[in-house]
C-alpha cells in the first residue's frame, strides 16, 4: 500500500532522495528525578514530556524532508495503529510501504535532564524477511540517491529489494548504512559506512583507531564489492578506502551531546552530496560536518523543536556552549570565560587562553563577530574571518566551546550561560573591566591572568606586511 505526500513543496535545488529501510516508533520520555521509590530503590520520574517520531529509515527521511528534499521512504509497516501512528509523524515525506508481517517497533527512551537512564523495547524480536511490493521496487526508479538504512528487520535483506538496489547502483549513488544484525551492502554501493563498531564485528578485525579504521576500512570494500567504505569514528571523523586508496577526513570540534541520529545525519549528508555531484572524499565530508552541526545544535531533540528560522548553530558554539556548560555545572565544576577578537591568533594568546583554563573544568571564549570586530578596529579588520577564528580556538586543547557575539562587549553572551569566572589577560585591572559589573549580577568573579608583552595581533600584522 502506498501513502501519499503531506506537506509543502520541496525547496528549488531540491534533490529527490529515496530512502530504503527499516522503520521504528522512537519514544522519548523526558523529566526529573528527586526521589526514591518506596517500593524499590529505583529513582521515581516525574515525566515532563513525551515526544514520538518515526525511527531508524523514518528519521533518515524526516531529517532530509526538514531539508527541503524531495524524499520517499521505501519500508514495511505493521497494520496496527503504530504503524498509522508512524505515517502521521512522516509530514512531507511519500510513504511507499509493504506489509510488515510483525507488530510495529517501538524504542522508549526514559531520560532525566540530560542522562540516559533506560530503553524499552517493545515488538523489537527479530522478523522475517518481509513481502517487497512492485511499487516498492519501482520507487527507486528516479531518484538522485538511494540511503539504505538497514536496522536489521528485513527490508534490505529482500531479494527484490536487493536486486532493484543493485540495478539502481550502476547508475546511481547509493549509500548503505549497515547494521550488525543486517544484510550485507550490495555490490557496486557508492560507498558503505559502518561505524567503528560495526566495522569491527564485520571484518573481524581487532585494533583501534585510525589503523584498525584503514585496514577494517579496506578489508569490507573488498569483501562486500562496493566501490567505498567509510568507517566512522564518532567525534574523530571518518577513514574513506576507495580504488584511490585511503583517505581521513576530520570532524569539526564539537561538544557531543545525545548521539542519536548522528550516523543518520552523515548517511544523508553523504548522499545529498553524491546527488549534488560530489567526489566521494567531499561527499564524507560534508556528510561528516552534517553530523557535527547536528550534534552542536543539540541532536535528535532540537531536530523536532519548533525553532522558527533559528539557523543551525555553528560546531563548538552557542547551544552547544549552554550544554557543556550545564553539563559541568551538573558535575559540580566551574564554568571559565574569557572574550576577544583573537584576530590572528598568536603565542600571547595561547598563553593566557591556558592560564584561563587552569582556573576550572571548562573555557568559553567569548568572540567578537566580524561587525563587532570592525566597529572596534577600523574597516581593515579582522584580518581572519569570524568562522577561521572560531575553528583555530577549538583547535586548541584549552578552548571547550566558542560563543560569537555582536555587540562591543559580551555582556548578553554572558548572561546567558553565567560563567563563574571571567578571566583576562593581566594588562587589564579587573576592577575596571565592564564585565565586572555584569558578573557581580551573579555573583561571579573576574580574574586577571599573566599577561606576555611583546605579543599583539597589532605587531604581527605589521611583520607579516613587511615581509609579504
Amino acid at each position: 500500500m502506498t501513502g501519499g505526500r503531506s506537506g509543502g513543496a520541496a525547496r528549488a535545488g531540491a534533490r529527490r532522495i529515496v530512502v530504503v529501510g527499516d522503520t521504528l516508533l522512537d519514544v522519548d520520555v523526558s523529566g526529573t528525578s528527586e526521589r526514591l521509590s518506596p517500593d524499590a530503590p529505583v529513582p521515581v520520574v516525574d515525566v515532563r514530556t513525551d515526544d514520538r517520531r518515526a525511527g531508524g529509515a523514518g528519521l533518515v527521511a524526516t531529517m532530509l524532508a526538514k531539508d527541503g528534499h524531495d524524499v520517499t521512504l521505501v519500508t514495511v509497516l505493521s497494520d496496527d495503529g503504530r504503524g498509522d501512528e508512524i505515517r502521521d509523524l512522516l509530514p512531507g515525506v511519500r510513504v511507499v510501504a509493504g506489509p510488515s508481517g510483525a507488530p510495529t517497533p517501538v524504542k522508549t527512551r526514559v531520560r532525566v535532564v540530560d542522562h540516559a537512564l533506560v530503553r524499552i523495547d517493545e515488538g523489537c524480536a527479530t522478523p522475517p524477511v518481509p513481502e517487497v511490493t512492485a511499487a516498492m521496487t519501482d520507487a527507486l526508479a528516479e531518484a538522485d540517491a538511494v540511503i539504505v538504512a538497514d536496522y536489521g528487520r528485513g527490508v534490505a535483506a529482500a531479494p527484490a529489494v536487493r536486486a532493484a538496489l543493485e540495478a539502481v547502483a550502476a547508475h546511481t549513488p547509493v549509500v548503505w548504512d549497515p547494521h550488525p544484525k543486517g544484510a550485507q551492502p550490495v555490490p557496486g554501493t557508492t560507498v558503505a559506512t559502518p561505524n567503528t563498531a560495526e566495522a569491527r564485528a564485520f571484518s573481524g578485525l581487532g585494533g583501534e583507531g585510525v589503523p584498525f579504521a584503514t585496514d577494517a576500512a579496506g578489508a569490507l570494500r573488498e569483501a562486500w564489492g562496493t566501490d567505498a567504505v567509510a568507517v566512522t569514528m564518532g567525534d574523530r571523523g571518518a577513514l574513506v578506502a576507495s580504488a584511490s586508496g585511503s583517505r581521513f577526513v576530520p570532524a569539526p570540534s564539537t561538544t557531543a551531546g545525545d548521539p542519536c541520529g548522528a550516523g543518520d545525519r552523515l548517511a544523508a549528508g553523504v548522499a545529498v552530496a553524491l546527488a549534488e555531484g560530489a567526489g566521494l572524499a567531499d561527499a564524507v565530508a560534508a556528510g561528516v560536518a552534517d553530523a557535527s552541526a547536528y550534534l552542536a545544535a543539540g541532536g535528535v531533540s532540537a531536530l523536532f523543536a519548533d525553532r522558527g528560522a533559528e539557523p543551525v548553530a555553528v560546531p563548538g558554539t552557542d547551544r552547544d556552549a549552554l550544554r557543556l556548560v550545564q553539563r559541568v555545572r551538573a558535575d559540580g565544576g566551574t564554568v571559565v570565560a574569557t572574550g576577544g577578537c583573537f584576530d590572528l591568533l598568536h603565542a600571547g594568546h595561547a598563553r593566557t587562553l591556558s592560564a584561563a583554563r587552569a582556573l576550572g573544568d571548562c573555557l568559553v571564549v567569548c568572540l567578537n563577530s566580524d561587525a563587532s570586530v570592525r566597529a572596534l578596529k577600523g574597516p581593515e579588520r579582522p584580518i581572519m574571518s569570524q568562522d577561521d577564528r572560531v575553528e583555530l580556538l577549538l583547535a586548541l586543547d584549552c578552548v571547550d566551546a566558542v560563543v560569537v557575539f555582536d555587540e562591543h562587549t559580551p555582556d548578553e553572551a554572558l548572561r546567558r550561560f553565567r560563567p563563574d569566572v571571567w578571566a583576562k589577560g593581566g594588562d587589564y585591572d579587573a576592577a575596571d573591566l565592564p564585565e565586572a559589573a555584569t558578573l557581580a549580577e551573579w555573583g561571579g568573579r573576574v580574574v586577571t591572568v599573566p599577561f606576555h608583552p611583546g605579543r599583539s595581533t597589532t605587531r604581527l600584522a605589521a611583520a607579516l606586511a613587511h615581509v609579504g
